[in-house]
């Protein structure tokens, strides 16, 4: 049973979480806006928040910040309408675990909060790795992508991993690692988003016993866990400037010092960084150390996102289908011309961890064998049909792009009974066959 924080303003929406969380072993509490939340977070031990992304008095992501701020580790599910998702997955850049869009599911949601909880239990800032979730493209950039990570992996570089949220900076960073001499040694991953000021110093420094309020024992910091190995610190650019002074000193001395301690611990780690943003701005800026920059920088590896990767993403989405059908226990083999088709054009603002998620929603939601459009996210649906319209003065072109999408958009609406489409498109059955078939609509 899990102690779950529901913030939402919709007090009918609230009521029906409530009750369905109960009932199935849940413990939740309501409230309704960002300055209630902020009065009963410190108050009780919640396992878990559940946030409504538009609240009155604020958003979901005036809570992740006053989260990140207090150092609270607790995973995030953001509620979202169709409208603000890449709003949702700017979220996941700031320390989210994931969204679900409303009308949310209620498998998909219990789905969600099963994956959060494990993940709160395996810790949240030092992660391991899931191998069974990495897979190599195929494509042109696929293979200067892996090229890159071939020359560089032997040696002791460091190395800057740059690329969108969800492109997989983790698992280059782990490919990096595994293909070097330290393979054998320890590959330790630290979230800096996730990090406050104060818990910074003390997860990658250590910390004396006495050293700060809660200092009960003397700790480990994460580069003296990482000796020998790999230390890769993805987000670095959320660091304080206090914790990038010194992280230079540790990479110059090759030493670390505990917060509270006089003793220095002598430390041999390679670091691998990520960031979603190019770091040089930061410095041009003022927020990161020119100099820790260039200590950081020996090589840079830029991913590319899921959209740049071609026919990548057909391999990808088999891959992800094979993953979620073992872990659900469903048999999904076929997708429908109709479901493949949006997932080939969407732009997967969210990359291969948005892809990710999708499939195995689309798996929870089959029953059988072959994966229909009412599988996936009705938000994918509508971003693709309002995507910015080719550029072109030809009238007869711009309006044949447009019926095709109000058509598409209506047999959607209708679960692809074609009766009902012809009727709200005020046409007769005939003439919406042939339009289908004209639009190569399926």
């Amino acid at each position: 049973m899990a102690k779950i924080l529901i913030i939402e303003d919709d007090s009918t929406f609230s009521q029906v979480l409530e009750g369905f969380l109960t009932k199935h072993g849940h413990e939740p509490h309501v409230v309704n806006d960002v300055k209630k939340t902020f009065k009963i977070i410190g108050q009780l031990g919640f396992d878990l928040l559940l946030i409504d992304y538009r609240l009155p008095d604020g958003t979901g992501l005036d809570i992740l910040a006053h989260l990140l701020e207090q150092g609270m580790q607790q995973p995030v599910i953001i509620m979202t309408s169709f409208n603000d998702v890449r709003t949702a997955v700017k979220s996941i850049q700031l320390g989210a675990f994931d969204y679900i869009t409303k009308p949310v599911n209620p498998d998909e949601l219990l789905m969600i909060i099963k994956n959060a909880l494990g993940k709160k239990e395996k810790g949240h800032t030092s992660r391991p790795i899931e191998h069974n979730d990495a897979i190599k493209g195929k494509s042109a950039t696929a293979d200067k992508l892996y090229e890159h990570i071939n020359l560089v992996a032997p040696t002791d570089m460091s190395v800057i991993i740059q690329g969108e949220s969800g492109t997989g900076k983790e698992y280059a960073a782990r490919a990096l690692h595994m293909q070097s001499k330290r393979s054998n040694k320890p590959f330790v991953a630290i979230d800096c988003g996730a990090l406050s000021k104060e818990l910074a110093a003390s997860e990658l420094f250590g910390h004396a016993k006495g050293a700060f309020t809660g200092a009960l024992t003397d700790k480990k910091g994460q580069f003296e866990a990482a000796d020998g190995g790999t230390l890769f610190l993805d987000e670095v650019g959320n660091l304080s400037y206090e914790v990038q002074v010194k992280m230079l000193r540790a990479l110059q001395e090759r030493t670390v010092q505990p917060l509270g301690s006089t003793k220095t611990v002598k430390v041999n780690v390679r670091i691998i960084t990520a960031t979603n943003d190019d770091l040089k701005n930061s410095v041009a800026n003022g927020t990161f150390r020119e100099d820790l920059y260039h200590r950081l920088n020996e090589f840079k590896i830029q991913l590319p996102a899921l959209r740049e990767r071609g026919k990548d993403i057909e391999l990808f989405i088999s891959h992800f289908i094979n993953l979620s059908n073992e872990e659900l226990d469903r048999n999904v083999k076929n997708i429908s011309a109709e479901a493949k088709e949006l997932l080939l054009q969407y732009d997967w603002p969210g990359n291969l961890r948005e892809l990710k998620n999708v499939i195995k929603r689309m798996v929870l939601l089959t029953p059988g064998e072959t994966a229909e459009l009412d599988s996936l996210p009705e938000e994918m649906i509508i971003s693709v049909n309002q995507a910015p319209r080719p550029q072109t003065s030809d009238l007869k072109a711009i309006n044949e792009i447009n019926e095709k999408a109000i058509i598409i958009e209506t047999l959607v609406k209708v679960k692809y009974n074609k009766s009902k489409a012809a009727k709200l498109l005020n046409i007769d059955r005939k003439t919406l066959y042939s339009k289908m078939e004209r639009y190569d609509i399926e």
